[in-house]
């Protein structure tokens, strides 16, 4: 078909072609930088977290006052805890997996080095860290009983301790030696003293969304008993048909075993509470984007609609004296769909360029990673397509335009 006829038309109507290219720019860039954010938060929700989340619960509390023998107390409700009926294991740390704050620490190759090469989120384990939270464990080796250090040691400025190796998980140990075994090679994190990966995980998420997507699984574990004082968590491990039974169980036996503390009912649930609420934001924002595309789409199809109306009216005579000097339906159906083509082509590389632009905008403020290229042609198939549906019915009206038209006021 020659364009020369259809670019000529568009010519003469500026304004409003104009305006359908920029519609349909606005919402491609709009669309793909959408899809693109509602990819992410999709895989997020997806991302192994390397703990058991059906069969954990986690109860919060704290001391009513200091309490002068915090480890004391704490070895005593790991007793009562793991002899519970039900509980398979149970283990205190400094903070939890599906919380809005973890505890991090620069991760550095080279003593006094400026810039640390990785932020890693720190748990601390004791001898039953790995087999409550069921993390898999999968080279090297954990830590054993006589290599765990006291908390009050670890956290005391005064005292030098020594840590005879952290447990790192995969992410980490790829993102601190690429292409290398991690195994035995020395980091630092705790000021110059260097510290031997001992073992590797394959999953430990961060608590926080610290450091965006991309950082979600820098974790590391340290050999350090925590005392129940360090933010309170118990951490038991059951089936998952007794988890609620397991929370109420543990709580009572919690409050009798030591008088003076408090149970923070709204912090003690079951982890798999724990993650729908942390996520529950990305859902939000999946259906906000979903929403968004969908009437964005609406919007510019109506736009389309609108304006081939617009045009077919004002046409009239022009379709009539075609048809009446031998066009087909078929060829002036084509000629409103290819027109609407070279619109939605304009546009969408408008679009493109405008994606890319807006997506800079969200990686500097937001720490969004970069707009793959797939998203693109995605975008571009997608509004191509709208556009051949939405001139579809005013097409088709054209093409139905009876010669006697271009008559009857010659």
């Amino acid at each position: 078909m020659d364009i020369r006829p259809i670019l000529s038309t568009l010519l003469r109507h500026k304004t409003a072609a104009a305006l359908i290219v920029l519609e349909i720019a606005l919402t491609c860039a709009i669309i793909c930088n959408a899809l693109f954010m509602v990819g992410e938060r999709l895989t997020q929700m997806r991302e192994p977290s390397g703990v058991a989340v059906d069969e954990l619960v986690r109860i919060q509390i704290i001391p009513v006052g200091n309490d002068a023998d915090a480890a004391a107390q704490t070895r005593s409700d790991l007793q009562v805890l793991r002899g519970l009926p039900g509980v398979k294991a149970a283990t205190t740390t400094n903070q939890v997996p599906f919380v809005n704050s973890s505890w991090n620490s620069g991760v550095n190759l080279v003593p006094d080095q400026q810039q640390p090469t990785v932020v890693a989120t720190t748990y601390m384990g004791d001898e039953q860290f790995l087999d409550t939270f069921g993390i898999e464990l999968v080279a090297g080796r954990y830590f054993t009983s006589d290599e765990l250090v006291p908390n009050d040691d670890f956290s005391d400025p005064e005292k030098e301790v020594t840590i005879p190796g952290v447990v790192v998980t995969r992410k980490l140990a790829e993102r601190l030696f690429p292409g290398q075994d991690p195994l035995g090679k020395a980091i630092y994190v705790w000021g110059d003293t260097p510290v031997s990966i001992i073992g590797v995980v394959a999953h430990l998420v961060r608590p926080s969304s610290l450091g965006g997507p991309g950082a979600r699984q820098y974790s590391l574990i340290v050999p350090v008993r925590a005392n129940y004082d360090l933010g309170g968590q118990y951490i038991l491990r059951t089936t998952p048909e007794r988890r609620q039974e397991i929370l109420a169980s543990a709580s009572e036996a919690l409050r009798a075993n030591g008088p003076k503390r408090i149970i923070i009912e709204e912090n003690t649930k079951t982890f798999r509470e724990l993650r729908d609420e942390y996520y529950q934001q990305q859902r939000s924002m999946v259906w906000l984007l979903g929403i968004v595309c969908i009437a964005l789409l609406l919007i510019t199809a109506l736009g389309i609609v609108g304006l081939a109306s617009f045009w077919v009216q004002q046409r009239s005579k022009q379709i009539g004296i075609r048809r009446a000097l031998g066009a087909t339906r078929g060829q002036i159906l084509r000629y409103f769909q290819t027109e609407n083509f070279i619109l939605a082509t304009i546009g969408i590389v408008i679009g493109m360029i405008l994606a890319f632009g807006i997506n800079q905008l969200l990686m500097g403020r937001y720490e969004l990673p970069r707009l793959p290229l797939v998203y693109l042609p995605v975008g571009a198939v997608a509004l191509w397509l709208l556009g051949q549906v939405a001139v579809l019915g005013p097409a088709r009206r054209a093409a139905a335009v009876p010669p006697a038209v271009a008559t009857r006021s010659v």
